[in-house]
């Protein structure tokens, strides 16, 4: 393996065994226990966290995608989990609000706790990565660009809590197939 493919995993290595995994199964709790669960997220951090939507899907969740035309209204019991790296974009800011205003709790997953997003939240799981928000300069401390580390660990952060949802939920790897669609 070249230098560059061990760093980069080295570097992920580093930010997951600095998640605390208390908060992690609090958002699993949180997820397991709503009566929908919508998802948002911009850029890249978007397809990660649709990738989870897809997987919620196949654990038999009731979940959707902010921006799919089949996004149900969101209330009480419902649960608005946002990605918000940088801790901070407009449209999360007014996508949150939103949510709240309707009654839904709001988890935010952010590598920035201490931005506005994150401070809107009902509940705050934080990735130690770099993001687009700390990419420059002295700051800068991955080899990998912008904010590519923090979505690679949230990709692997999503895929653990599918594995402690599955169990927390009892489902089984049947189960999850035959909810995998059969339209493709």
């Amino acid at each position: 393996m070249s230098n560059l493919y061990r760093t980069a995993i080295e570097e992920l290595a580093g930010v997951a065994d600095a998640i605390d995994d208390a908060a992690v199964d609090e958002a699993c709790r949180r997820i397991a226990q709503a009566r929908h669960v919508s998802v948002y997220a911009g850029g890249r951090e978007g397809l990660a966290v649709k990738g989870f939507a897809m997987r919620l899907f196949h654990l038999g969740r009731s979940v959707s995608v902010v921006g799919d035309m089949t996004t149900p209204a969101l209330g009480a019991g419902d649960l608005f989990l946002v990605v918000c790296g940088p801790g901070e974009i407009s449209t999360a800011v007014a996508l949150v609000g939103v949510a709240k205003a309707a009654g839904a709790d709001v988890l935010v997953v952010t590598a920035q706790p201490q931005g506005r997003v994150p401070k809107m939240a009902d509940f705050v799981l934080t990735i130690p990565a770099q993001t687009m928000a700390n990419d420059q300069g002295a700051a800068a401390t991955s080899v990998l660009p912008m904010g590519s580390l923090f979505e690679g660990a949230l990709f692997v952060l999503f895929e653990v809590m599918v594995l402690k949802l599955k169990t927390s939920l009892g489902v089984t790897p049947e189960v999850m197939r035959a909810n995998h669609t059969n339209m493709e």
